[in-house]
């Protein structure tokens, strides 16, 4: 009979193996987004544009740490000046001040609005595609002439409206999710080693 040591390993077990799949599934349906979008940002950043990023709870933090990778440093071996990447999720007055004035859905398409300009990047991150403030911010960003790209997991909304959508092929928002850390650190891996070295790798 099991015991309950042997059940919680077996669910550890089975976490870590579907996880892994699904990054493994990742690598052959995402990487021609990926590349994509690291290319849109890159030229962004040639031409004096910046990366705006938006997302909720867990992608919320996922768009705090991917702005601090480009803001700060990814690699302690990799020197490089700062890049412009701005979390759209950090600015508590903001944030309540609109949500109490208006409603939560405009939360990051107002920020566009006061901080995008045409030729910037937009990424929204939502597991599931249908975050209602990230879709409403992809909308304004693209009557603004941003470029616009999603982090997501399988189906949404957001898939049909950006120009590059990163689509992890799970619906299980907690595998989604270890997925994206990944990506999010292989854009900016791509984008600096274009910016400041020969090469692309």
């Amino acid at each position: 009979m099991p015991t309950t040591t042997d059940r919680r390993s077996d669910v550890i077990r089975n976490h870590l193996l579907e996880s892994a799949e699904v990054k493994r599934r990742s690598i052959e349906d995402c990487t021609p987004s990926i590349l994509t979008a690291a290319d849109l940002i890159t030229q962004s950043f040639r031409a004096g544009g910046k990366l705006l990023l938006c997302g909720n709870g867990g992608s919320a933090a996922d768009c705090q740490h991917l702005a601090a990778e480009f803001t700060s440093r990814l690699s302690a071996d990799f020197h490089r000046p700062a890049l412009p990447a701005l979390a759209l999720t950090t600015d508590t007055s903001f944030l309540t001040a609109y949500t109490n004035d208006f409603d939560f859905e405009g939360i990051f398409a107002r920020q566009v609005e006061a901080l995008g300009k045409s030729g910037d990047v937009l990424l929204g991150i939502s597991t599931s595609g249908n975050s209602a403030n990230v879709i409403r911010a992809v909308e304004i960003a693209r009557k603004m002439a941003l470029k616009t790209i999603a982090l997501t997991g399988t189906g949404g909304r957001l898939c049909n409206l950006v120009d590059t959508a990163i689509c992890i092929p799970s619906d299980n928002t907690q595998h989604v999710q270890e997925a994206h850390l990944p990506i999010e650190h292989l854009l900016c891996h791509l984008v600096e080693r274009a910016l400041f070295t020969d090469s692309n790798a």
